[in-house]
């Protein structure tokens, strides 16, 4: 616990049996008091690897459903299972857990109610190993996104996040994508319902064994965070009314 809140790290994992253990180990348990992994129906050991772990609750979908839905069942048991700071963390070894504590002691002193783990700040991306057309692109959706929606953050595409409890429970996270997006659209709701993000640096490290998306998906991924960020100002306007950014309620 921090500050008397119940810490639980949640971890989407899919055909991470490389890289599952490796990142397991670095979760500070001193401070994380449950840890959930959800397979989203591995075509390796994934699962049977996290079944092995000492002290882990693994659920696992029976087909695969994409990440963003592997995210809905992440947080759906962590609310369940009274969370106060929920951590995700990537099983595939991109992001160091040893943060973990950082960022959910952030969250848990009410200082943000979401804190991103940022591979912007600093130097760590391309030292990292982030291909430059990833790079560029995340630095271009960046700037696109903090002009219209009048956001400071260094980038909105980190998959190393945190949140309060009272954060996820005033969106509808279950209403929105089940892939990639998801990621953004939940970060577009939290500033639809005027929740604080924050950041800290986070390094990154790019490698065979870590996941990472194609081209294709890259581009496909791009567009949608041009409509995302095009229907929430709709939204806004009253132009045309969305159903993720409806049911928001206020912070």
């Amino acid at each position: 616990m921090i500050n008397n809140k119940r810490i639980v790290v949640v971890m989407p994992a899919y055909n991470a049996e490389q890289t599952l253990l490796r990142t397991y180990e670095e979760i500070p348990r001193d401070v994380v008091d449950h840890v959930i992994i959800v397979d989203d129906h591995s075509t390796d050991r994934t699962l049977k690897i996290a079944a092995g772990l000492e002290g882990v609750e693994v659920l696992g979908h029976a087909v695969n459903s994409g990440y963003g839905a592997n995210q809905k069942t992440c947080y759906r048991r962590a609310l369940e299972c009274g969370a106060d700071v929920i951590v995700m963390i990537h099983p595939d070894y991109q992001y160091t857990p040893k943060l973990c504590t950082a960022i959910a002691s952030m969250v848990a002193y009410d200082v943000y109610d979401c804190v991103l783990g940022s591979r912007i700040l600093g130097t760590g991306a391309l030292r990292g190993g982030m291909p430059l057309y990833k790079y560029f692109a995340n630095r271009f959706l960046t700037m696109f996104q903090n002009v219209l929606l009048q956001e400071k953050l260094s980038e909105y595409h980190s998959g190393y996040r945190a949140f309060s409890r009272v954060a996820l429970e005033a969106i509808p996270f279950q209403d929105n994508s089940d892939d990639f997006i998801f990621d953004n659209e939940i970060l577009v709701q939290m500033h639809h319902g005027g929740f604080r993000i924050g950041e800290v640096s986070c390094p990154t490290r790019y490698a065979p064994e870590s996941s990472s998306i194609g081209l294709g998906s890259s581009l496909r991924y791009g567009w949608a965070v041009v409509l995302t960020t095009l229907n929430y100002l709709l939204h806004r306007w009253n132009l045309k009314r969305s159903a993720i950014f409806s049911g928001v309620r206020s912070r």
